[in-house]
């Protein structure tokens, strides 16, 4: 998943006369901007923590383990090379659905890079052991999967640690880690509370399967499933080139076995098992409610996949957790939030910066480099060092939280999240499309709006990043061509700039000629020159209203819908209802003179299900005692926290203009 752009010339006519006009929203703001450069980059002693290690030689041996159950898992364990005798090394493990390894043509050998590649050999050289591992019914790994993370596989990861800390290289100190699936394997294995595990760093995982990943507000995320059920059926079959094409075809020969199956036969062996694993889209299939068992495999529920359901265990357990996520990292940016908010560990972190999942792009509107200036692994060995190696990095000195305000482009650091002192601030929606502080007045207002079913959020969206193999580089292009299709409001010019920083909440009072729908509320920012900047999002289907009431099963700085099946209801007809609902959380600037803007929709048949039977028309009220609004936090200018990055850069990049779809 490079992060590279492509560009056709007559992209690049147009962008450079919009930004030579003064109409590109970077441009346009007339401002400087800052890298995501980590607020420690200046710190010569953290960063020689960081980058320590040089050019030693890194080696790597494979094998297989034999679990409990006689099934063969496959690892690799990669070690310095001049690793001398009696000399022991804390170890980082990593468990992938996505194979440890491939073997890549002769031809193209020097040709392919692999980053992560990279930052094994970084660890390694930094001091560190590192383990590879397949997972069960995965890779070159025997078994089967009926799905994801199943008890199996949960207990495989305790053994496989187990093994580690009777190696000669090993000083008994484990670090776990990984990126998406891995990351959340990461999580699970920290439910087992092998005491070895001392440290958890798991970096746009999911903390709520059903929430957080296919369903958002209760909204088939189809994309997702589509998506992520061709790859893992083409990962099985070993056949990767089919879902990646021509370029897989041409580059790797498939799988990596291990070193004592030299022809590949063991391989062959595992991945026949595979074919028994079971299909992702089938599995969710028939699913709708949080408490749905799926028909494909009967008893089974998204809560069993879900680390919310051991919540009790990751308590427990005594490893430092460190939750890493990006303000773009579709859903599973709330499983970081949440993650922090519910883990009791006195020494856990939180980082959020302007990234998509995986941290690939910087998505800020307002940065000059889209590839960011963020060292990732890095502030991982800052973390690890301390932890694993008893290391002076001054991570544990630093504020728990850390976040990056977009358009200020700059990293500011909090005791909690969210950060103590903003002021919740509502803006109603009025008459002819107006945004204002000011509740409405009139006795029965409404807008109506006939739902546009093939809305979307274009193919560079925060959602398209959760399988992202070719790096695109995710972008929201101009939002003004996409809002004609939806029912927006937009504020007065600002009078100052505004900062919000936390979790915007929606309060819509609507009606629904289907008696359901599904609800889209997206916060965008407008600059002088009309240019329309995609901020955040929120969702809801409408239900799945009804808020929990007493005790949740987790605590969460947005209003908590159970998803369950008994708490569903319709839209009673024409009666106006309550729907009150959280949009991702954001840290934002908005500049004097730009217009905050609302747009609403029914739709985004780019990633979303709809809703099955005619298309509806919703009325949204504004009126006295229906007043649909927006609760932003905007934290006041007194008020914000420590401006950590030290230079400044000259705002050049924008928005493409998008063309008419």
């Amino acid at each position: 998943m490079p992060a590279t752009c492509t560009w056709n010339p007559k992209a690049l006519l147009i962008s450079a006369l919009v930004c030579a006009a003064g109409v590109q929203f970077a441009c346009a703001t007339g401002r400087f901007a800052r890298t995501d450069a980590a607020w420690w980059a200046a710190n010569p002693e953290h960063v020689g923590a960081a980058k320590q290690g040089g050019q030693a030689k890194v080696v790597r041996e494979s094998r297989y383990l034999r679990m409990r159950d006689g099934v063969r898992i496959a690892v690799d364990v990669y070690l310095p090379g001049d690793l001398a005798p009696g000399v022991k090394l804390p170890t980082i493990v990593l468990q992938t659905r996505y194979a440890r390894g491939f073997t890549i043509k002769e031809a193209y050998r020097f040709a392919v890079k692999n980053r992560f590649q990279a930052t094994i050999r970084r660890f390694v050289r930094a001091g560190y052991a590192w383990v590879y591992v397949d997972a069960r019914g995965s890779g070159a790994s025997f078994g089967v999967r009926r799905y994801p993370f199943t008890h199996d596989e949960v207990l495989d990861g305790n053994e496989v640690v187990d093994w580690i800390v009777r190696q000669p290289w090993s000083n008994g100190s484990v670090g776990a880690w990984g990126n998406s699936y891995d990351a959340t394997a990461a999580l699970f294995l920290v439910t087992n509370r092998n005491p070895a595990v001392k440290a958890v760093m798991p970096r746009f995982a999911f903390f709520d399967a059903y929430s957080e990943a296919v369903f958002p507000g209760g909204i088939r995320l189809s994309w997702l499933t589509d998506t992520w059920g061709r790859l893992a059926d083409a990962l099985d079959r070993n056949a990767i080139q089919d879902f990646m094409g021509v370029k897989a075809l041409m580059a790797l020969e498939g799988i990596r076995p291990v070193d004592a199956d030299p022809d590949g036969r063991m391989l062959s062996q595992a991945v026949k098992e595979h074919a028994g694993n079971g299909d992702v889209r089938g599995l969710v299939d028939g699913i709708a409610f949080r408490d749905d068992e799926s028909p494909a495999a009967p008893g089974l529920t998204l809560d069993a996949i879900s680390p919310a359901s051991r919540l009790e265990d990751l308590n427990r357990a005594d490893t430092i957790p460190y939750l890493y996520t990006g303000w773009f990292d579709a859903a599973f940016l709330m499983s970081g939030i949440h993650l922090f908010m519910n883990l009791e560990h006195p020494g856990r972190k939180l980082t959020i910066g302007p990234w998509d999942h995986g941290g690939w792009h910087n998505i800020s509107p307002c940065a000059r480099h889209r590839k960011p200036r963020f060292d990732h692994d890095g502030e991982a060995l800052r973390f690890f060092d301390q932890a694993l190696k008893g290391r002076d990095t001054g991570i544990q000195r630093e504020k728990p939280v850390h976040y990056y305000t977009m358009c200020e482009e700059r990293w500011k650091a909090a005791d909690t999240w969210p950060p103590p002192g903003t002021v919740p601030t509502d803006w109603y929606f009025g008459a002819e499309g107006l945004l204002n502080t000011e509740p409405p007045e009139d006795d029965i207002a409404f807008d109506g709006y006939e739902v546009d079913l093939k809305a979307g959020t274009g193919n560079r969206a925060r959602w398209n990043s959760l399988v992202n193999l070719d790096h695109l580089a995710i972008r929201y292009p101009f939002r003004a061509l996409r809002d004609r299709r939806l029912l927006v409001y937009q504020s007065p010019p600002l009078d100052a700039d505004v900062e919000v920083t936390g979790h915007p909440k929606a309060t819509l009072y609507v009606t629904s000629t289907t008696g359901d729908g599904n609800f889209f509320v997206y916060l965008e920012d407008v600059n002088e020159a009309g240019m329309v900047a995609y901020v955040t999002e929120g969702m809801l289907r409408a239900a799945d209203r009804k808020i929990a009431a007493g005790a949740t099963q987790w605590a969460s700085p947005v209003p908590f819908h159970s998803f369950r099946r008994a708490d569903a209801a319709p839209l009673p007809g024409d009666r106006p209802v309550k729907l009150a609902f959280g949009l991702y959380p954001t840290s934002y600037l908005f500049r004097k003179g730009h217009r905050i803007r609302v747009a609403l929709a029914g739709a985004d048949a780019d990633h979303f299900a709809n809703q099955p039977g005619a298309t509806p028309t919703f009325r949204y009220y504004r009126s006295k005692g229906l007043s649909s609004r927006i609760e932003l936090p905007v934290m006041p200018p007194k008020a914000s926290m420590s401006q950590l990055t030290e230079q400044d850069w000259v705002l050049k990049e924008g928005y493409q203009k998008e063309e008419s779809r």
